[in-house]
Order: C-alpha cells, then sequence, then structure tokens
C-alpha cells in the first residue's frame, strides 16, 4: 500500500533553516520514496512500511539534535503524488 504524507518541521530555534534542509535533504536520499517541496510543507509518497521507518528515523535524529521542534503531519492512505492524482 501506497501512502502519502505532508509534514512540516517548526524547530523551534533561531537558525532553523539548517535543520528543516538537512531533514528533507535525508528524506530525498531515501531510494523509493518521492518528495515534493513547497515553502510551507514537504510531500513525501511511498510504500507504507517504507515511509513510516524513515519517519521514526529521521524524526528521532531530529528531536535528538533539537529536542525543542514541532513536527506536523497528514498521512492519506493514497499515493497522492502530483501526477498521479485523479483531481
Amino acid at each position: 500500500m501506497h501512502i502519502s504524507v505532508d509534514i512540516s518541521l517548526y524547530p523551534l530555534a533561531d537558525e532553523y533553516v539548517e535543520l528543516v534542509c538537512d531533514f528533507i535533504a535525508r528524506i530525498e536520499g531515501i531510494e523509493g520514496v518521492s518528495v515534493a517541496k513547497n515553502t510551507l510543507s514537504t510531500q513525501i509518497f511511498g510504500e507504507y512500511k517504507t515511509i513510516m521507518a524513515l519517519l521514526e528515523t529521521e524524526m528521532e535524529r531530529t528531536f535528538n539534535r533539537l529536542p525543542y521542534s514541532v513536527f506536523v503531519l497528514k498521512i492519506v492512505g493514497l499515493d497522492r503524488t502530483p501526477n498521479n492524482c485523479d483531481c
């Protein structure tokens, strides 16, 4: 089963851009995951187990680096890749 996740990261720190860019770069490097970025959030698309495993790993890595971070997630049980949408 493929899913889509809309994720926003809000590091509560002055130097937040580097943390956000680093998080996105790590996700972009994972095979089988498609990434779409905009100014407010990042969308990731892929196999359920792959996406959930990467979220667990990368969110923990972010919290270890900066515990004062907030993640906002919206998860859809369909592949909503922009070129794969029925809209």
